[in-house]
């Protein structure tokens, strides 16, 4: 459980970090973070598997390259059902969905321990 707040503090920190750093991508605050990142995550593994499923074809076709347009479609899906949390466009989706992709997987990485591979925050 720890493991799983953890993980959901960093996603917001990847949020907030994107949102300083594209102009169109815009948070009130720590607190729509926490939000944006908990409904990011539920449409992250709810609705995303299903497209990903119908996208199939496409996917193939384009040698996974669709996977960032699902990535931005997510991205405004999120945007439209939190209030504190405003993308302006799919390109700024588009870009900022591969910038918290690194973020995340960056911050991820600082809490793991490269030699044991264990979690550090265990």
């Amino acid at each position: 459980m720890r493991g799983l707040i953890i993980r959901w503090v960093l996603n917001a920190l990847a949020l907030l970090a994107t949102a300083w750093l594209m102009p169109g991508i815009g948070l009130d605050g720590f607190g729509a973070a926490l939000i944006t990142a908990l409904v990011l995550g539920i449409v992250n593994a709810i609705i995303r598997p299903v497209i990903l499923f119908f996208t199939l074809p496409l996917n193939i076709v384009t040698l996974g390259l669709f996977t960032l347009v699902i990535n931005a479609v997510m991205l405004l899906i999120t945007a439209s059902a939190v209030a504190g949390f405003s993308v302006s466009g799919f390109w700024a989706a588009f870009f900022g969905s591969i910038i918290i992709t690194i973020i995340s997987g960056i911050l991820s990485r600082a809490v793991i321990d490269d030699d044991s591979g264990k979690r550090r925050y265990r």
